[in-house]
């Protein structure tokens, strides 16, 4: 379900960053929003994105159980399709959920999620592209959030093929 875009979620983000940073004490990271929510003007699902970037994964995993201490469960199946990656959720008031992706810092997740988020904002074209295409895709996939995700999927590799390695 897509939503207007709300002037809280940078909020929302800023709490959540305050509440990880501790729990990464000594260890040099960075966290910025990504995802929909973090564009604004573009309608999205009520999901706060969260990109930790680290030196390694190992000091990701390291502190796994302070985030699982902070309400996160990690979803280790995703490194399946993703293992350059650690992933979170959590859910808070009302329908809001978190999703915390934790990845190298510098490395090609973390390039590449800034890199979309970053054309999203700078492109009033692409942004009302990319918003036009989610809600078709939320209608025709209202009941499977893989498909949704998979053709939504083809788009951003298409604006992303112009970053380099």
């Amino acid at each position: 379900m897509l939503v207007p875009y709300s002037p809280t979620w940078p909020l929302v983000f800023q709490d959540l960053r305050q509440e990880l940073v501790p729990a990464f004490a000594g260890v040099p990271i960075e966290i910025m929003h990504i995802g929909s929510t973090s564009v604004p003007g573009l309608a999205a699902k009520p999901v706060i994105d969260l990109l930790l970037g680290a030196p390694t994964l190992a000091k990701i995993e390291a502190r796994i159980g302070d985030m699982v201490n902070l309400g996160y469960t990690y979803r280790p199946h995703y490194e399946a399709a993703i293992p350059r990656r650690r992933y979170f959720v959590k859910d808070i008031t009302g329908d809001l959920r978190i999703h915390l992706h934790c990845v190298e810092q510098g490395g090609r997740l973390w390039r590449e999620h800034l890199h979309f988020r970053d054309l999203l904002r700078a492109d009033d074209a692409h942004r009302s592209e990319y918003e036009a295409l989610k809600r078709r895709l939320a209608i025709v996939h209202a009941d499977d959030k893989a498909a949704y995700t998979l053709e939504k999927g083809v788009y951003i590799r298409s604006l992303l093929s112009s970053l380099e390695d």
